[in-house]
């Protein structure tokens, strides 16, 4: 999209969640459903220290990644959201959930072995994308991992889900290379991993 745009900001993502709790039908879609499959299996059965999942939402792939993480950090720009998310993975302690804006409110003291930006992207600026790229670098453990799980279908967005991941690469192209990449039709899936 050329023209100049900013990241999507929490008053726009409230009006969705106002309108309907679960306005990408999380819980009920077979897109999101398989997709889901195929991002957990991306890390192909890998576990990990520390995790940090953002635009987790009300939670649902949070509850599916957090068996393989024993610490699970997962944040959205929607407290409504993060409620539900909360329910929904109770009984798991080593969950946390936290309201930030990404980029603005990074957790720049944290290490992560895995972050993941499942379908968040293209709700960016290109700037932004940038800044995120920057400070996943700086948040990545040695030999740590990120998913980019980005939506490929017409959107009325910033960017698209291929932009907005072909953004993030070459901006982070100092720091990451692409260890898995896997385009279905109506999704790409981008594994990347900190250069040595």
């Amino acid at each position: 999209m050329t023209r100049t745009a900013r990241s999507r900001n929490a008053a726009y993502f409230e009006e969705l969640y106002s309108a309907n709790p679960d306005p990408w039908n999380f819980t009920g879609s077979a897109y999101e459903h398989q997709k889901y499959r195929l991002t957990l299996a991306a890390l192909e059965g890998r576990r990990f220290k520390s995790a940090f999942e953002i635009g987790c939402s009300i939670g649902v792939l949070t509850r599916r990644l957090a068996p393989q993480c024993q610490s699970l950090l997962a944040v959205d720009i929607v407290e409504v959201a993060l409620s539900a998310a909360r329910v929904r993975c109770t009984d798991m302690p080593h969950v946390t959930f936290a309201n930030l804006q990404i980029p603005d409110g990074w957790p720049a003291e944290r290490k992560f072995d895995l972050i993941v930006l499942s379908e968040i992207l293209y709700f960016l600026s290109g700037a932004d994308i940038g800044r995120v790229a920057n400070l996943v670098a700086a948040s990545l453990s040695p030999n740590g991992t990120v998913l980019l799980v980005n939506y490929t279908e017409k959107i009325d967005e910033i960017n698209n889900g291929d932009q907005a991941a072909e953004i993030f690469i070459a901006a982070g192209e100092h720091y990451f290379q692409p260890i898995f990449q896997q385009r279905e039709k109506k999704f790409r899936i981008d594994r990347l991993e900190l250069k040595i």
